[in-house]
C-alpha cells in the first residue's frame, strides 16, 4: 500500500523556541479554512497532543521511535492521519536531540526520515540577525537526509529587524515561510513537569489555541505550507490496526482461576481514569483495549464516588494526583471501590500518578491503600528513557517480557512489603521498579502497548478469568 498523505514537521534548533505555538496554530488554521488536520507529537509527551486535539478535532497522537521501534512510526502515522487532508508533526526538543547515547534514535530528524517528511525550522531570533543564516546553514546541511523546507522566524522585533533575518537567510537557500512578531505570549501556564493540560483548563486552552490560529495565520505564508507539505514522499506500508495488532494466540490462563471466573469470551468492562488528574493516557491503549473484547468506559476519579457498574478490570494512567491529592482523598467512597476491586483479584494496571493513587498516602493524604508504600514530592526531576523486562508475571505480562517505556515524574515512592517488583530496568542502573500484586501491576513506567500489544490482549483476558 503507497501513502501520500500530505504532511510536514515542525522543528526548531532547541526547546523554547516556539514549536508548540506554530505546529497547534498551524494545526487550528489550516483546520478552520476547512481542511482535515491531524495532529502528532513526537516522543512520549501527553500534554501537547490535548492542545492539538483541541486544535483539529481528532486525537492527538505521538510518534516515538524509542517505546515503539522505528518501524512502527510510519503505520502508527497512517493509522492517525487516515481519511485527513495534511498532518502536522510537532517535534520534541532541538530537531536532532535523542534518546540519551543512542544516536539519532527517537529524534524529530529520525522521525521526519521515516515519514519521508519536509521540515519546517522554527527559529527563536529574538537575539540576532545575520547569525541566523550559519545557524540555519548548520542544520540543513547537518543530515543531507533531513529535508528542510522552510524556516519560521520567532519573536522578531520589527520590520527592520525582519529586513536582516530574511537578508542573510538568502544565501541560506531556505524560504521563510513565516515571521511571528514579539509580542506577549499566548496564555499557556507551566509547571513541574510543562503545560497545564487542557483538561485542567478547558476554557483557557479553547482561548490559547485560537489565539495561536490566529498568531500564525497573520504571520506565516499557509499556501507555501500547504504546498510544502504535499511535497511529502510516498510511504509504502499499511497503517496500524488496533484490530490486527491484538490478532494471534491468546495467552495462557492463569494456574489457578478465580471462583466464579467469567468464562472466556464473555463481556468484559474495564474502566479507565480520566478527568483532570489523570490526563496521560496514548490513544491507541484504549484502542487496543476495545479491539481485545472490552467495552473501554471512563470515569474520573475527582468526581464520581463509585466505579462503573460491572468493571472486571481498572486502567489509572499517568497524570497530577499530586495536584489534586486533596480531592482524591476526600473521594473516600471511590477509593474504597477502587481497594475492593483490587483485593478481589480483579486486573488493575496503574502507570506513575496510577501507582501513587494506589499508595497508601500520598503527601500524608489518604490514598486507596492497595499497595503497602507511601508516596510524596520531590525536588529531583526523575526523567529518561528505560529499557525494561518484566520480572514477575503480571496481567501486563509474563516474567521475561522486554518492554521499552519513559520516567518522567517529581516524585517518590517509599515500599513496605507485600509485592513483588514489576520490572528491571538497565538504565540509569541496574535494578528493580514497580509493584506486582494479586492482579495489581503498577509502576512509575509510561509504556506504549502498541510496542507490545499483547498487554491489552492479556489484560482482557485476565479480566475474564479473574
Amino acid at each position: 500500500m503507497v501513502s501520500s498523505v500530505p504532511r510536514l514537521v515542525v522543528a526548531a534548533p532547541s526547546s523554547g523556541s516556539g514549536k508548540t505555538t506554530v505546529a497547534t496554530g498551524l494545526m487550528a488554521a489550516l483546520a478552520a479554512r476547512g481542511l482535515a488536520v491531524s495532529g502528532h507529537k513526537v516522543g512520549p509527551d501527553y500534554i501537547d497532543p490535548g492542545y492539538h486535539a483541541l486544535a483539529t478535532g481528532r486525537a492527538g497522537r505521538n510518534l516515538d521511535a524509542y517505546l515503539c521501534g522505528p518501524e512502527l512510526v510510519a503505520p502508527l502515522f497512517l493509522h492517525g492521519a487516515r481519511g485527513c487532508d495534511i498532518a502536522v508533526v510537532e517535534g520534541v526538543m532541538g530537531l536532532y536531540d535523542g534518546a540519551a547515547g543512542e544516536g539519532e534514535l527517537a529524534s524529530t530528524a529520525q522521525v521526519a526520515k521515516l515519514l519521508r517528511a519536509p521540515v519546517v525550522l522554527v527559529v527563536d531570533a529574538s537575539s540576532q540577525s545575520r547569525s541566523v543564516a550559519a545557524l540555519v546553514h548548520g542544520f540543513v546541511t547537518w543530515d543531507p537526509e533531513v529535508r528542510i523546507g522552510g524556516v519560521i522566524l520567532n519573536k522578531v522585533g520589527s520590520d527592520r529587524h525582519e529586513e536582516l533575518l530574511r537578508e542573510a537567510l538568502e544565501s541560506a537557500g531556505v524560504p521563510v515561510l513565516g515571521v511571528l512578531r514579539r509580542v506577549r505570549q499566548v496564555d499557556t501556564p507551566s509547571r513541574h513537569l510543562g503545560l497545564v493540560p487542557v483538561a485542567e483548563r478547558r476554557a483557557a486552552a479553547v482561548e490559547a489555541v485560537a489565539a495561536m490560529a490566529a498568531q500564525v495565520s497573520a504571520g506565516c505564508d499557509l499556501e507555501g505550507l500547504v504546498a510544502l507539505a504535499r511535497g511529502s514522499g510516498a510511504l509504502s506500508c499499511a497503517a496500524w490496526d488496533a484490530a490486527g495488532a491484538v490478532a494471534g494466540p491468546p495467552p495462557p490462563p492463569p494456574s489457578s482461576p478465580s471462583p466464579g471466573a467469567a468464562a472466556p469470551g464473555g463481556e468484559v468492562r474495564v474502566a479507565v481514569a480520566g478527568g483532570p488528574a489523570f490526563t496521560f493516557s496514548y490513544a491507541e491503549h484504549t484502542e487496543l483495549l476495545t479491539a481485545a473484547g472490552a467495552d473501554v468506559v471512563p470515569f474520573d476519579p475527582l468526581r464520581d464516588e463509585r466505579l462503573p457498574e460491572g468493571t472486571g478490570g481498572l486502567v489509572i494512567g499517568g497524570g497530577f494526583p499530586e495536584v489534586y491529592a486533596g480531592e482524591l482523598s476526600a473521594n473516600e467512597p471511590l477509593r474504597t471501590a477502587v481497594a475492593e476491586l483490587a483485593l478481589s483479584g480483579a486486573p488493575v494496571a496503574a502507570e506513575c500518578a496510577g501507582l501513587l493513587y494506589l499508595c497508601r498516602e500520598l503527601d500524608g493524604r489518604p490514598m486507596c491503600g492497595v499497595l503497602d508504600a507511601t508516596a510524596r514530592m520531590s525536588e529531583r526531576l526523575t526523567l529518561g528513557y528505560r529499557d525494561a523486562v518484566a520480572v514477575s508475571d503480571s496481567v501486563l505480562a509474563a516474567a521475561g517480557t522486554r518492554m521499552r517505556g519513559h520516567e518522567f515524574h517529581r516524585t517518590v515512592v517509599e515500599p513496605g512489603s507485600g509485592a513483588d517488583p514489576a520490572w528491571g530496568l538497565r538504565v540509569p542502573r541496574r535494578q528493580v521498579e514497580g509493584f506486582v500484586q494479586q492482579g495489581v501491576h503498577a509502576s512509575y513506567l509510561h509504556t506504549h502497548w502498541a510496542a507490545e500489544p499483547g498487554a491489552a490482549r492479556r489484560f482482557v483476558e485476565r479480566c475474564r478469568t479473574s
